[in-house]
């Protein structure tokens, strides 16, 4: 039982591992779209995390998400142009924004999933919804900060007075919301299987 256990821990140690250097690999190869954003697929690693160990898991690699997408905005691991034209307003609010919506998307990724484990859903369900909520959680918590902290400077304020809060934000990540849940939900619906073999769920 305790070389079980072990080898459990080593396996999911190894997949944070690989899943953090996943995650900077994505950092690089953002599809830029209008208004400064562009279309991501980190948030994938973070429901493959919440998939795998729960709660602790999605804080982990969200959390690393967040991280790497707040330092994009100086230019490391690669570069946001939206981010480095607003961190200088304030990065402490900047920080909130990036890292702490990337944080809570990997504690609610992880309640989906929870909860769809008490469905008799087929595990490549399970994963789809995770990995799509994933996404639209990434998408909600990220735009609603950003018009919340930063709707007052002019690389918003301008969009926003001119479409109204809610427009503005559907016409600036409507292509990006859209790519980005399908795309999260078919890979982590597809990760499941592989999860599954290597007993980590």
């Amino acid at each position: 039982m305790a070389e079980t256990t072990r080898r459990t821990k080593v396996a999911r140690m190894t997949l944070l591992a690989m899943l953090v250097a996943v995650l900077i690999v994505l950092a690089y190869v953002n599809i830029p779209m209008p208004m400064g954003l562009s279309i991501t697929f980190n948030m994938i690693p973070v429901a493959i995390a919440a998939m795998a160990m729960g709660i602790p898991g999605g804080m982990i690699i969200g959390g690393a998400f967040g991280l790497i997408s707040f330092l994009q905005c100086f230019g490391i691991f690669g570069s946001s142009a939206l981010g480095a034209a607003l961190v200088n307003y304030n990065p402490v609010l900047m920080f909130i924004q990036r890292f702490g919506s990337r944080l809570l998307v990997g504690i609610l990724a992880a309640l989906v999933y929870r909860g769809m484990n008490r469905t008799k859903a087929p595990l490549a369900v399970k994963g789809a919804v995770t990995g799509f909520s994933a996404a639209f959680f990434n998408t909600l918590f990220f735009m609603s900060l950003l018009v919340l902290f930063f709707g007052n400077q002019p690389q918003l304020a301008d969009g926003i007075a001119a479409k109204g809060v809610f427009m503005y934000i559907i016409t600036s990540v409507g292509i990006n919301a859209v790519v980005e849940m399908a795309v999260a939900a078919l890979v982590t619906g597809a990760a499941g299987a592989a999860l599954k073999k290597a007993k980590l769920i």
